[in-house]
């Protein structure tokens, strides 16, 4: 199991199998992560800001790093980020296997990971400081 506090999931320490951590100051992923809670603390998983100081030290990244995808570790410690993040919370999901089987179709990996990619250079993230905005803008 894995702890970690969460502001969306509570303040005492919670245990989870897994967590999905998302930009907290991206609008659009605290949408999806909001969306998502729910249906992952029925399985026991959990969602957290990828903000929280402890995320970093957790996946020994630093905290730009952290920023570029969403990301999910799960019970065993293996970490995915980007499409196959959510790959990773659909396999937990009974409603999102669809997703799962798609994504086995050869050649679908691919195209998962490129629409992601496509999808977050796109986003307009309202936060000054997000790495999105930084690497349209060219800084």
């Amino acid at each position: 199991m894995i702890s970690l506090a969460s502001e969306l999931t509570d303040s005492k320490g919670r245990h989870a199998r897994g967590w999905l951590f998302f930009d907290a100051d991206c609008e659009f992923c605290t949408r999806i992560a909001r969306w998502l809670a729910r249906p992952m603390k029925r399985c026991r998983l959990a969602v957290a800001p990828l903000q929280d100081p402890r995320v970093a030290a957790l996946l020994g990244l630093s905290p730009d790093e952290l920023l570029r995808a969403i990301r999910f570790v799960g019970e065993d410690g293996s970490q995915y980020s980007g499409a196959d993040a959510l790959l990773a919370v659909a396999h937990e999901l009974w409603w999102a296997r669809p997703l799962v089987w798609v994504s086995g179709i050869p050649g679908m990996m691919f195209v998962l990971r490129a629409g992601y990619q496509w999808g977050a250079r796109r986003w307009r993230c309202p936060a000054p400081h997000c790495p999105m905005n930084q690497a349209r803008l060219g800084g």
